[in-house]
């Protein structure tokens, strides 16, 4: 498929190609708004982890503003994220086929623009924050210690997965926050659950460049993995699930949620037959299933708080 002048190698065929104004499409794809599947993978543990909060309290759904709230601070950091990733990444992504696209390197934007461009997505989360109580507000700013080094960790060590599982899987912890305006066992027992489920799917996003990061020294799960990957992923997606199912029924959580449990599994299991590590398409397809596999959990959350049994 033929890309769109100064789009992204992975990201065809999307709005911002086709529908977006020409001046506002490098910092879009700055925010990856024309690949959003990162976004929801950082909204989906919010959402649980409201969903949860609501069993808890035995409200009859999650706390809607907070769903919204979530949702735009989902898309606002995500995009925050990206971008200062971007921005610590520009020299390394210059020497990856697939990223040397981006707006830095392919000079779409330039260094002081796309600061700019984050300062302003940092205050639209700071926004939704301010929203929620103190501690939630307190919690929420402490996780921006992890994103700083994240782009950081894949120079280092070959488990940049973990810190990436630390910094996406926050909303586990901030859903019931915003709820209880505290920390307890359900929430730290899904998040520990959301980080096994985060180095999982990483670790088959990372086989996309593997090569690239080899020759240019950068680490990674799906490096450190190699042939033992699909071995290694049914290990972290069974602790991902035993960890989230604790947390659930520690919250209260009955038959429902275990269908709901289920049928992530059972998501999560077809991953790692369907996926083929020397197919960079079949990696990047398998990769955004997760959204599917983190639905179908928390519909199970929801249909639990709503139905009670």
């Amino acid at each position: 498929m033929k890309r769109a002048a100064g789009s992204v190698a992975d990201a065809t065929g999307n709005w911002v190609d086709s529908l977006a104004p020409a001046w506002s499409r490098p910092y879009l794809r700055l925010a990856r708004l024309d690949r959003p599947i990162g976004s929801w993978l950082l909204l989906l543990p919010c959402w649980w982890s409201s969903a949860l909060a609501a069993i808890a309290a035995g409200w009859s759904l999650p706390n809607l503003w907070h769903i919204a709230l979530f949702f735009i601070g989902a898309f606002a950091m995500r995009g925050a994220g990206c971008t200062w990733n971007d921005i610590v990444d520009r020299d390394l992504d210059r020497a990856v086929e697939r990223t040397s696209s981006r707006p830095i390197p392919s000079g779409q934007v330039s260094v002081t623009q796309a600061a700019l461009f984050l300062i302003a997505q940092s205050l639209v989360g700071l926004l939704v924050l301010l929203a929620f109580n103190a501690f939630t507000i307190a919690l929420g700013i402490a996780s921006l210690a992890i994103v700083a080094i994240y782009p950081f960790m894949k120079r280092i060590t070959y488990w940049p997965q973990i810190v990436l599982g630390l910094a996406f899987s926050w909303g586990a912890l901030m859903g019931w926050a915003g709820a209880f305006g505290r920390l307890d066992l359900p929430a730290l027992l899904l998040y520990a659950g959301s980080i096994s489920w985060v180095i999982g799917y990483d670790t088959i996003y990372a086989h996309q460049d593997r090569e690239d990061d080899a020759l240019i020294g950068i680490k990674s799960t799906a490096l450190l993995f190699g042939p033992r990957t699909k071995p290694m992923l049914a290990l972290f997606y069974a602790i991902a699930v035993i960890l989230i199912g604790a947390g659930g029924f520690t919250a209260g959580g009955g038959s429902v949620f275990a269908l709901g449990l289920f049928a992530f599994a059972a998501h999560l299991a077809w991953q790692i037959v369907r996926l083929d590590i020397a197919d960079p398409d079949n990696c990047l397809a398998v990769f955004k299933s997760d959204r599917d596999a983190g639905l179908i959990l928390f519909a199970g959350l929801v249909l639990q708080a709503v139905v009670r049994f």
